[in-house]
Parts: C-alpha cells; structure tokens; sequence
C-alpha cells in the first residue's frame, strides 16, 4: 500500500500538506539558486524577501500538520514519522533564509565559485526529494533507497567543498571575511544534512508501509 492510500483513507489533508510544504521548500531553493546564480546586490533585498515569504508559509503549512496531528488520535502514518517529516523539511527552507539573510546583511559584494556549487547540489537534492514525495503513493524501496543514495552522495560532495572551502579561506588575511564565509558554508553544508536526513526518513515511511 503506497503513502496516498495510507492517508486517504483517514484523511487527505496530511498528503496534501505534505505535498504543499515540498513546493514551498523546492521554490525556496529555486529562488535561492538564482540569487547565487545571478547575483546582483541591488536586487538583494527584494529576492531575500521572497525567500521569507517563502519560509513563513512554510511554517505555517507545519502549523497546521502539527494542529491536525493533535487533533488526530489515530493516522494511518505514525504521528512521529509526519511530525519528523514536516519539520526536517521546514529546518531545510529555515536555513536557506537564513544563509540569504547572512549575504544581505553583511552585504557582499561577490560571492565565490564555492556559494555557488553549494546551491546547485542543493537545488538538486531538494528536486530529488520533491521527485520522492510527488510519486510516493507508488514509491517501491528499491526506488526511494536509490533516490537516497543519490541525496546522500551529493551531501558527501557537499562535505568535500566544505573542507576545500575552508581550506582556501583560511588562506585569507582578511579576518572578518573569514568568520562571515565560514559561517555561510557550515550553514549551506548543513542544508545539504538535513536534506539527507528528509530523505531517510521518506525512507524510513516507505519501508514501514510498504
């Protein structure tokens, strides 16, 4: 019985919560891709703000999980499992608004070839992720363990230009640039954690209910 089967049943609301939250999380990242992409300072103000708005519905989207979750007594999905789900995945777009706010409030000029490999394995775990819960309802363990091992390795890659990342900072003589570009790539490779630890725990629903 795949994940969709499991909810309808009892009610579609988790499903379709679920489903709305991924969009918001897949569009954060989006727009965070393009902000590093195409940077322009003077535009960064009005991108940052899409990125909270993004965030703050987002938040709200686990309000309401949360408030459905205490108001049910039985779901055919452990609460545990839907409470880890939604707000691991809320932690993910929480952190991409906070590296953005990092890069507005210390405004930096240019941002360095590392910034920028960091949002394109981000954008492609998250489409991963998104591509593991849009099809859920027939998600076989073989599929999603494959998905995973995708995720998983592009977060070991994310490891790697950390280490690099820091290796090549702490060349620098500048000392405030160095703790304000530590600081944002701790905050991008934890990103690439938690969008790790999302899809584990897809796996983990996938394998219980299968």
């Amino acid at each position: 019985m795949g994940f969709k089967e499991w909810i309808i049943p009892q009610d579609k609301i988790f499903f379709n919560l679920i489903e709305e939250q991924s969009q918001l999380v897949l569009t954060g990242a989006e727009v965070f891709r393009d902000i590093i992409k195409d940077y322009r300072p003077d535009k960064l103000d009005e991108r940052a703000k899409n990125v909270k708005e993004l965030e703050h519905q987002s938040d709200e989207v686990v309000r309401k999980i949360i408030q459905k979750l205490h108001r049910s007594f039985i779901t055919p999905i452990d609460h545990e499992d839907i409470s880890r789900l939604c707000t691991t995945y809320d932690d993910v777009l929480d952190h991409i608004d906070s590296v953005t706010n990092w890069i507005h409030l210390f405004e930096l000029k240019n941002l360095d070839g590392s910034i920028k490999e960091f949002a394109e394995i981000i954008i492609k775990q998250i489409r991963e992720v998104d591509l593991a819960l849009g099809k859920i309802s027939k998600l076989k363990e073989k599929e999603i363990g494959e998905i995973f091992l995708r995720v998983h390795l592009m977060e070991e890659k994310a490891d790697d230009l950390r280490d690099v990342s820091f290796a090549k900072l702490f060349q620098e003589n500048d000392f405030r640039k160095i703790i304000i570009m530590k600081e944002i790539y701790e905050f991008l490779e934890r990103i690439t954690d938690l969008i790790d630890d999302v899809c584990l725990i897809i796996q983990d629903i996938v394998i219980k209910n299968s």
